[in-house]
């Protein structure tokens, strides 16, 4: 799949997107990555284990995340944990996201001062 453009499978579905964000700092289980985008959106968005998984699924499918083989310390971790990492096509992906929405959000700027400017005539 690294020949795949990432613009074909843009846009993102929400849940994707936040997903590739909490992965973007490194390997993550399914809980974890539930934490890191609550923490992300200061509270505003609780992701469920049915949205979390089913996101997964079709994010592994698509080869956007993989499940990782490394594991940390089994002193320390739960050995029925799966985790998830970003591939190379995932990274890509993301950027293309967030150059998509940064697109988006210059455009509607200027929309926004084009009519605010309208109204202040």
């Amino acid at each position: 799949m690294t020949d795949t453009n990432p613009s074909d499978l843009l846009p993102l579905p929400v849940s994707q997107l936040h997903i590739l964000m909490a992965l973007a700092t490194g390997d993550k289980h399914g809980y974890a990555i539930m934490r890191e985008v609550q923490g992300f959106t200061d509270g505003m968005v609780t992701m469920g284990p049915g949205t979390l998984y089913g996101a997964v699924k079709q994010m592994l499918r698509a080869g956007l995340i993989t499940e990782s083989d490394e594991r940390p310390d089994p002193e320390l971790d739960d050995q029925r944990r799966r985790y998830y990492r970003l591939t190379d096509l995932g990274n890509r992906v993301l950027d293309a996201e967030v150059a998509r929405m940064e697109q988006l959000a210059h455009a509607a700027r200027i929309r926004r001062a084009s009519a605010t400017r309208r109204q202040n005539a």
